[in-house]
């Protein structure tokens, strides 16, 4: 059976994250648990923002990591989210959507008792970088040893 996602996005959102990827490259979003921008989700180019080490990722829309502050994931936990856009200026500031007067939002879905039993599983920002040094370090050594066999041969 199928896990249960703990995020989508509409259309409308899909459409404007293109538009977005176009334009900056790859993504990346974060929502925070109440500084700066309140809970609005925010849309950064990928590498412009590090969450910290106890921040959950629950998904991706289009390939690009979703994280949220780890006391707001406890909040909402048992929850979806879906990615939706409105028109108008949001929050304010940093999110790449605003100065194309556009503002993303969550749109929450409490999960029956059956999908909380069968949902995706979560992984904090700490796991997910040890996840990619432990990428990185498989292709070093392959790298590595393909180098030592074209030496060698």
């Amino acid at each position: 059976m199928e896990k249960t996602k703990r995020l989508s996005a509409t259309p409308k959102a899909l459409k404007l994250v293109k538009k977005l990827e176009k334009e900056f490259g790859e993504l990346m979003f974060y929502q925070a648990g109440g500084c700066c921008e309140g809970t609005q989700p925010q849309c950064l180019r990928k590498g412009h923002f590090y969450p910290r080490t106890k921040d959950v990722s629950i998904g991706k829309i289009l390939d690009y990591d979703f994280w949220i502050d780890h006391n707001l994931f406890e909040y909402w936990k048992n929850a979806h989210f879906e990615l939706d856009v409105l028109d108008g200026f949001g929050t304010g500031g940093f999110s790449l959507e605003i100065p194309k007067g556009k503002t993303f939002k969550i749109n929450y879905t409490l999960f029956s008792a059956e999908e909380l039993k069968n949902l995706e599983p979560k992984m904090q920002y700490h796991e997910f970088m040890q996840q990619q040094r432990d990428q990185q370090n498989t292709i070093y050594r392959s790298v590595r040893k393909g180098a030592l066999f074209f030496a060698e041969g």
